[in-house]
């Protein structure tokens, strides 16, 4: 039996009673460690957990997935992921080689950003398309993410940002040179997302974008860990705002319920609520 199992987002401790019972009885426990992290390490996990893990960076999960299913007909492998199992859809292609294999697999949800990002006020169900904000560099800035940005708003909806990873990258000279020497890891904060943004508002632009540096916005840093932050702002502000280590998560609000107003005054910095965008709670 193949398991998938979510380990939540915080510490060692979020994983599920029926998860540690999944880790502890497997004869091997691979530990994704690329499209998220927790915010202890690997050595903290396997105190915990009482097992040894083999760390499955990119290469190993999408170009030799058949080494994660080696004998997973025949005995019960673990592969375990930051948040739930299906936050990734490189993950969903892990389950279809199995079933094409005719291995059997079982799934073990647990809580992802996905859900978790409502701790900041807003309402889940008024939550657009979620978007991936990457890294530009000088001579590579896309900009598809913002489509669905203005996609959401233009429909009053929110936009949950997921804000760019980079683990285990190769520089493009290493690349080419076939050397298997790795770039530090980098994870995109808040305020470096919101500055990409806010590259939308200039008067350069040609075509409107319907994003402002008032427009609010609201930035989580480490949700489901003891240091969780959460900080609602302008865009601009957000801009130069310092959330902590990571990782980090931004979201673009769209027409805001008043109880969404209420709830996003908690975190408020000041004068972030001066201009708003509130739908009428009588036709609600």
């Amino acid at each position: 039996m193949l398991y998938l199992v979510g380990l939540g987002l915080g510490d060692a401790k979020d994983i599920t009673v029926k998860g540690l019972e999944v880790v502890r009885r497997c004869s091997r426990v691979y530990l994704e460690a690329y499209t998220s992290v927790l915010t202890v390490g690997k050595e903290a996990l396997e105190e915990f957990y009482g097992r040894e893990l083999i760390l499955a960076d990119r290469d190993l999960v999408e170009l030799e997935a058949e080494e994660i299913l080696k004998e997973a007909d025949t005995s019960d492998v673990a592969f375990l992921v930051v948040g739930d199992p299906f936050g990734a859809t490189t993950h969903s292609d892990l389950v279809l080689r199995a079933v094409h294999a005719g291995i059997s697999y079982r799934v073990v949800h647990n809580a992802s950003i996905m859900n978790a990002v409502g701790c900041c006020g807003l309402q889940l169900y008024s939550f657009g398309e979620t978007v991936s904000i990457v890294f530009w560099d000088d001579d590579w800035k896309p900009e598809s993410f913002y489509d669905k940005i203005k996609k959401n708003r233009s429909m009053g909806l929110h936009s949950l940002c997921l804000l760019d990873i980079k683990v285990k990258e190769q520089s493009i000279e290493n690349l080419m040179r076939g050397r298997k020497v790795y770039e530090p890891p980098r994870f995109m904060s808040v305020s470096q997302a919101a500055g990409q943004l806010l590259e939308f508002t200039l008067p350069t632009r040609v075509v409107s974008t319907g994003l402002t540096e008032d427009t609010l916005c609201v930035g989580v840093a480490r949700v489901g860990a003891e240091d969780q932050v959460i900080r609602t702002a302008t865009l601009r502000q957000l801009g130069s705002c310092d959330l902590g280590p990571p990782l980090h998560s931004l979201v673009v609000t769209g027409r805001l319920h008043p109880l969404e107003v209420d709830m996003l005054r908690l975190s408020a910095a000041p004068d972030a609520l001066a201009h708003l965008e509130v739908e009428d709670s009588s036709t609600s």
